[in-house]
């Protein structure tokens, strides 16, 4: 057979996999199998473009194998729950400086006598993706990590720069492509710097209640910038993977925007989650009804309903397995147990999803918003793990920073009991009503710990 019809093969396959391993990832029962026909799927693409190619660097081949797979393997199992939000972004960067390095790569190949042709603009447009994606990855990291504040970052003129900025790139571009009497060398330099910069003023203004629509507008950016790529070197496969990343990306954030009732360019420039006009100083302030472990035990074990909404509290403090526990021990007393998941509850697209699987939660038993929501009404106690802005009622005041998000109506239940460590706000930063309201009960302590008590209470309920 023709070597030119195996690679085509190959590719094909290749191809087809990602697809169904992208379908596979829509539920969590079938993620995990979509995952590795993802990553199959990308090996084979790789041995047969580096086959086809004659590289003969085998040496760093291996060498970029070794690394980058340890890095990987050590990250899967060292990296806790409550930094995959930040992971995922690292990845997203890493997929935009790849992009980018094959630009770059091409363009000094050609010593920069690209053209304007699709050639010329294909390499211009994943400069200027993977540019903004990579160092929008970084400070979407850093902001994750804490190790940057994450509220939003603004300063007078911002969109008027981020504009300008814009079209400075594209003038670069152009320029860089021999268009003009400047150097394309030195343009093409330019773009890339200004590209960059653009990443990082793109994403400083916008807080860390919008971070989950970040991250997916990120991963959808990667993709583009793989897509991208893949017309620079015509690599078909590459072509097709990264459409697939951007395009389900894109989807993904605006289930993410549905999930907050927001604009995409809203979330992208309207710097939520920024507490610069709030007094903090009246949060936590109101009398609250506390309760032990023997209270919640006594709440949640005589009645015929219960509904957990998981936060990113329950992330925090690696509960996930003890929560699971309560779950179990309230249905061998007869009562109904599911799970209420918002879409941008924590910090990252399906984070909760993710968590409560690890804990073998049966996937059966987590419900969407828009399925469970009128269901609080008819509940008989709900059970808040470290979740806060998602059921904070204030969403339903036209004058709140977080109005017209849709919330989990927690609060329409007979009795409704929180888990934090404090008052203390969520993303937003403002106080949440649910906390001082008559039929709500506050479990004050570490979850991890308060769920392991609770454990014992349920257990020693007649």
């Amino acid at each position: 057979m023709d070597t030119h019809i195996i690679v085509e093969l190959a590719y094909l396959v290749s191809a087809i996999m990602f697809v169904l391993g992208l379908k596979r990832m829509q539920s969590p029962a079938t993620a995990r199998t979509g995952n590795m026909l993802g990553a199959t799927a990308m090996l084979i693409a790789i041995v047969t473009t580096v086959v086809d190619n004659q590289i003969i660097s085998w040496g760093g081949i291996i060498a970029g194998f070794l690394i980058g797979g340890t890095f990987g393997a050590v990250a899967s199992y060292a990296v806790k729950m409550t930094a995959m939000p930040q992971m995922v972004g690292l990845f997203n960067g890493f997929g935009g400086g790849a992009s980018l390095l094959v630009a770059v790569v091409e363009y000094l190949r050609h010593a920069g006598s690209v053209g304007t042709g699709t050639y010329g603009i294909s390499i211009m447009v994943t400069v200027l993706i993977g540019a903004v994606t990579l160092s929008g990855s970084m400070i979407a990291f850093l902001k994750l990590n804490e190790w940057m504040t994450g509220n939003p970052i603004t300063y007078p003129l911002q969109k008027t720069l981020n504009a300008l900025l814009f079209l400075g790139a594209i003038a670069a571009a152009v320029f860089a492509m021999g268009v003009g009497q400047f150097n394309p060398d030195t343009m093409f330099w330019i773009l890339v710097a200004i590209s960059l910069v653009l990443g990082v003023t793109l994403t400083i203004p916008i807080g860390g209640a919008d971070m989950p629509v970040v991250i997916s507008l990120l991963n959808s950016y990667s993709g583009l910038a793989g897509a991208a790529a893949g017309f620079v070197i015509m690599n078909m496969v590459l072509i097709i993977a990264g459409a697939l990343v951007g395009a389900s990306g894109i989807i993904l954030t605006m289930i993410m925007c549905k999930g907050m009732n927001r604009s995409l360019t809203n979330v992208m420039f309207g710097a939520f989650g920024g507490t610069a006009n709030i007094d903090k100083s009246q949060i936590g302030k109101r009398p609250v009804k506390r309760a032990d472990a023997e209270a919640v035990a006594a709440e949640l074990g005589y009645v015929h309903s219960v509904i957990i909404v998981p936060g990113y509290g329950l992330a925090v403090a690696q509960a996930q397995h003890e929560l699971r526990k309560v779950g179990d021990l309230l249905e061998q007393r007869g009562v109904d147990v599911r799970y209420a998941v918002h879409p941008v509850a924590g910090r990252m697209p399906g984070h909760m999803n993710v968590l409560l699987a690890e804990a073998d939660v049966p996937y059966d038993k987590l419900f969407d918003l828009d399925e469970i929501n009128d269901d609080f009404a008819d509940t008989d106690a709900v059970l808040i793990v470290g979740a806060n802005d998602v059921c904070n009622p204030a969403a339903r005041d036209p004058n709140s920073v977080i109005a017209g998000m849709p919330i989990l109506d927690v609060d329409k239940a007979r009795r409704t009991i929180v888990m934090k460590r404090s008052l203390s706000p969520g993303f937003a930063g403002i106080d949440n009503d649910l906390f001082y309201n008559d039929n709500n009960l506050m479990f004050f302590g570490d979850a991890k710990q308060s769920m392991s008590d609770l454990v014992k209470a349920l257990r020693e309920l007649a």
